[in-house]
């Protein structure tokens, strides 16, 4: 089935007129991520942009959202006016079936546990004209791949992996509930105008190389902030020679460098991958604009031109990497990592490992595993550790059932799990002994944080490719290096791995019985929708109220929170998971998992009101009963990881008035102004080390509270002294009306009331 053909069809009519109108008033050639940019203004005037400074209207074509996202998201979008969505937009049921025992046992019990929520989900999709793909349908990013993503558009998501769409040349970017609200509504959609990152890639990737060590090694070269408030652009022969799929996995993991997104330019791959998935249509379309979904030839002659940044890799000389634990740019090549596992004393026995998840459960990947699964058979080897599989969607699983690549990972042991993200965001019932014990597991998901996977802190857990991970979990041991080493088989033999050979598409084609998708009724103005008021999963939502008009006096400091701080820690996802579509049960966890920078640990601080010592949602709870504003202080990246908005609303549903970092995430950035949050910076950085535990804190300057002018925060210490220091932001004068209005959204409730 072909969605949005007749909107493919119009956006490529009109792309080639606007990207020549952009380029006469630009007077500039254009990269890939230009054109599809400027194609895509809300507004049919043309500026020239100024990158990393210019906020800029944008339209996109589509929204997809996850279910543990969507919840929030309908919940704001039902309170706005509108009777259907504006654009395109579709919801994936992927977070919320928890990994214990195998994919049909989990899928039923999600079914049962969660029916409320889904039955909220397919009734609001209903609705509003929104598709709703159905719990076992896939997950959300390898759906889209499958069946949305198309060469020269541009769609938003709320999560943060979906940049993935970027290995079909979409400009696809993951943003808050609150952006998805105003794009359905039909609103333009703000974005700072970002620089971009050329990464020339050369050569062809050989032997045990992967795309999945593009993405690694270049997580290690950008860090997972290099890429804050830039586009990453793919071009090269290098790119030309990758699957789809695998420029897909390489779009997904750049949310691991703080990347706007990722992009790749229209090549045979992407045409290939479009007429495999039954997309004929769209690559013939494709084809008819080829040169407008490629840089101009300026960009390939002269790239650090066109670039702010530009990176070149060479394929061949490529190694597959592993990184980690506790961050995904610890990078290592492989001929260094088992030097690092015993230099660092980690765990060195494995105990899990795990292929598939939205970043690599493709076809290609899934058969480069299943090789080094077969020869684990052919040549006597058991695997030593425990070994799982999670299919990307139903359509990949049901043709890897159909090719006996699922009796291959059975043979040695694995378990195929549901079409589900499952470990991967922390949906994992994981069986082990003895929870506080130092251990190890390896993934070929994306994300690696402390307790991300399996809740509990003394996992150490890194990243490589499913081929490689496919090895380690024959092996058993992180200082197996299988480009070298030889393992001993059941009849006393060394032997040795081959090189994992597969497929970039199914030979015999993509086949599926039932793919999970739902079509939203024509009509949907007869359709209820039913939220019970005593419901401890879903609540409505109160607006939240509007500033006061006056400067922020003696706001308490809630946390000041100590080095890594994402999302995962500001509101965790696993368990509560459950509560994301309830605001005020769902705040219990906020900030459990940052650590107080006065004790070193998590979940316990001070109140200023009793003096005594306990947990932070506690805490704010406590200072809003008694009419305090209170404040979170953090350091750099503040907020980075998964765009759930869930960790922007329980501040502000707790009373936070303000967070003040070193500097921010960008999707985190913009979930807070777009709550009615201030988000300020410290202008000088060591000003971070003035905040002491009994600070008394205000905010002075927001009665003239306007773009480009800092604020001043007058610390008030325990001892009777004070001092000032210069806070920055980066608010425009929409987003300052956001503030004042108390959230963006009521500005567009306000507007749709008219």
């Amino acid at each position: 089935m072909v969605f949005d053909l007749d909107l493919i069809k119009k956006i490529y009519a009109g792309m080639p007129s606007k990207i020549a109108a952009a380029k006469k008033i630009t007077g500039k050639a254009f990269t890939l991520a230009e054109k599809i940019l400027y194609s895509h203004l809300f507004s049919e005037t043309i500026q020239n942009y100024s990158r990393g400074n210019d906020y800029v209207d944008f339209a996109p074509d589509r929204v997809a959202m996850q279910d543990a996202t969507a919840q929030m998201a309908l919940l704001q979008f039902m309170t706005c006016g509108r009777d259907r969505v504006a654009v395109p937009s579709t919801v994936h049921c992927d977070h919320l079936i928890q990994a214990k025992t195998g994919a049909k046992e989990d899928l039923s019990t999600a079914l049962d546990v969660n029916r409320e929520v889904y039955d909220f989900l397919a009734s609001i999709s209903n609705k509003f004209g929104i598709g709703f793909w159905k719990p076992g349908a896939g997950i959300i990013h390898q759906v889209v791949l499958e069946n949305y993503a198309f060469p020269g558009g541009m769609m938003i998501g709320t999560d943060s992996h979906t940049p993935n769409a970027g290995g079909l040349g979409m400009v696809a970017i993951g943003v808050g509930g609150a952006d998805a609200v105003d794009v359905m509504a039909g609103l333009p959609w703000e974005l700072k105008m970002p620089k971009l990152i050329g990464i020339k890639l050369t050569g062809r990737l050989n032997g045990w190389t992967s795309s999945k060590d593009v993405i690694l090694k270049v997580a290690g070269i950008l860090t997972v902030k290099g890429g804050t408030g830039a586009i990453v652009e793919y071009f090269g022969d290098g790119a030309e020679n990758l699957s789809a799929t695998g420029k897909g996995t390489i779009c997904n993991m750049g949310a691991e460098i703080g990347a706007t997104c990722s992009i790749f330019t229209y090549d045979t791959k992407m045409s290939d991958y479009l007429k495999a998935t039954g997309r004929s249509e769209v690559a013939a379309l494709a084809d008819g604009i080829r040169e407008h979904l490629r840089p101009d030839p300026e960009v390939y002659a002269d790239p650090s031109k066109y670039y702010d940044q530009l990176i070149e890799i060479n394929l061949d000389e490529l190694e597959p990497y592993v990184n980690g634990p506790f961050t995904p740019d610890l990078a290592w090549p492989i001929s260094k990592f088992s030097e690092a596992v015993k230099t660092n004393h980690w765990p060195e026995k494995l105990e899990v490992a795990l292929i598939g998840s939205c970043t690599n459960s493709s076809y290609e990947d899934i058969s480069r595993s299943a090789s080094i699964a077969s020869q684990a058979i052919q040549k006597k080897l058991k695997t030593r550790a425990e070994f799982t599989i999670t299919p990307g969607s139903e359509q990949v699983r049901f043709t890897i059932e159909k090719d006996g690549f699922l009796k291959t990972f059975e043979k040695i042991g694995g378990v195929v799990l549901a079409n589900a993200c499952g470990p991967c965001i922390g949906q994992w019932a994981r069986h082990i002994d003895d929870p506080s014990r130092k251990n190890s597991i390896i993934t070929s998901f994306n994300r690696n944080f402390a307790r991300r996977n399996d809740g509990l802190a003394a996992t150490h857990a890194f990243v490589a490719s499913p081929e490689i991970v496919t090895a380690f979990a024959i092996a058993g041991d992180l200082k197996f290096n299988p480009l070298k080493d030889s393992l001993r088989n059941e009849l006393g033999e060394d032997v040795m791995l081959d090189e994992p050979t597969g497929h970039e598409l199914p030979p015999k084609g993509f086949s599926v019985g039932d793919p999970g998708y739902q079509a939203a009724a024509k009509d949907g103005s007869k359709v209820a929708v039913v939220v019970k008021p005593d419901s401890q999963r879903l609540q409505l939502l109160e607006p939240f109220r509007a500033w006061e008009g006056v400067d922020l006096k003696g706001l308490r400091l809630l946390i000041k929170a100590k080095g890594k701080c994402t999302t995962d820690h500001i509101s965790m996802a696993g368990p509560w998971l459950k509560f994301r579509g309830h605001l005020d049960n769902i705040s219990n966890n906020m900030l459990i998992g940052a650590v107080n920078f006065f004790n070193e640990q998590t979940d316990l601080v001070k109140n200023q009101l009793t003096g005594e010592y306990g947990a932070v949602p506690n805490t704010a709870r406590a200072y809003k009963a008694a009419g305090v504003g209170s404040i979170v202080v953090g350091d750099e990246n503040y907020g980075e990881g998964s765009s759930r908005e869930h960790a922007a609303m329980e501040p502000r549903h707790l009373g936070v008035r303000a967070i003040l970092v070193r500097s921010f995430a960008r999707i985190h950035e913009t979930n807070l102004k777009k709550q009615g949050m201030l988000a300020l910076t410290f202008k000088n950085k060591a000003d971070y080390d003035k905040i002491l535990e009994d600070d008394v804190i205000d905010i002075n300057g927001l009665t003239r509270f306007k773009e480009g002018t800092p604020l001043t925060v007058v610390l008030n210490h325990g001892d009777g002294s004070s001092e000032e220091i210069v806070v920055n932001h980066t608010y425009n004068e929409p987003q300052i009306e956001w503030f004042k209005a108390g959230g963006a959204l009521n500005v567009i409730r306000t507007a749709f009331a008219r």
